[in-house]
């Protein structure tokens, strides 16, 4: 048996501000730190073997909030994708054992939301229509001008979760992804067997842990979404 647990990040400065963020590397809000703390008290007693993360510091330091309320994450190391060998490059000891391991790629990236990028969403409303700012932020497979849609994002983020987050489910790990509303829809369209109408419904809630569980042959065996209310 094994088990994913999904976060997507705490509140960020822009979403404060109601902007498109996509790839820009901005940090959360004094209020998405708090969520990223109440997700670590929520995970408190989970014992992580492995976790992953993006490229941007919003889902960086909400993995590492979490951590550091871990009873049983006492270290970890961080091995960037690239240049990996270097990072890797090291004479073991018995503490590594010790050591959870943090894969960091831009696979899990947020969606790349182009020209949008730092525009208020409600003045590319008045710019562009309601219309059109709706069909950029919720179809599945149209994108807003020079950026991703949802379906692109899928086919970065889905080869990575197969080839390597897949096996460590396959041997019984526990696994820790703290990532973006966009990266993650991508996760669980798959995991959820979602259609491409289906997904773009879906709300993923800032700091609020998604937990499933498997058997050995990765069939889902159960879905919770963990709250102060329900835990």
């Amino acid at each position: 048996m094994s088990r994913l647990v999904l976060v997507r990040h705490g509140q960020s400065i822009w979403n404060q501000q109601n902007r498109f963020t996509g790839w820009v590397d901005i940090s959360l809000s004094w209020h998405g730190m708090a969520e990223a703390e109440k997700a670590g008290k929520l995970l408190a007693r989970e014992h992580f073997d492995i976790a992953f993360t993006s490229m941007l510091l919003r889902a960086q330091d909400t993995l590492y909030e979490i951590l550091k309320h871990n009873m049983y994450c006492e270290q970890y190391v961080r091995v960037h994708k690239k240049s990996r060998q270097w990072y890797e490059h090291f004479i073991p000891a018995d503490d590594d054992a010790r050591e959870l391991k943090i894969y960091i790629s831009e696979k899990l990236n947020e969606r790349y939301y182009g020209d949008l990028q730092g525009l208020n969403k409600d003045k590319a409303r008045q710019q562009f229509g309601d219309e059109q700012v709706h069909i950029w932020r919720r179809s599945y497979d149209i994108a807003p001008p020079n950026g991703e849609s949802l379906k692109m994002t899928t086919e970065r983020t889905l080869p990575y979760y197969k080839n390597k987050i897949v096996p460590e489910l396959r041997s019984g790990k526990t696994v820790l992804i703290s990532a973006h509303g966009n990266s993650l829809r991508a996760l669980i369209m798959h995991i959820e067997k979602l259609n491409a109408e289906q997904i773009i419904q879906v709300e993923i809630p800032t700091g609020t842990p998604h937990i499933y569980d498997f058997d050995d042959q990765l069939t889902l065996l159960n879905k919770q979404v963990w709250t102060p209310e329900n835990r």
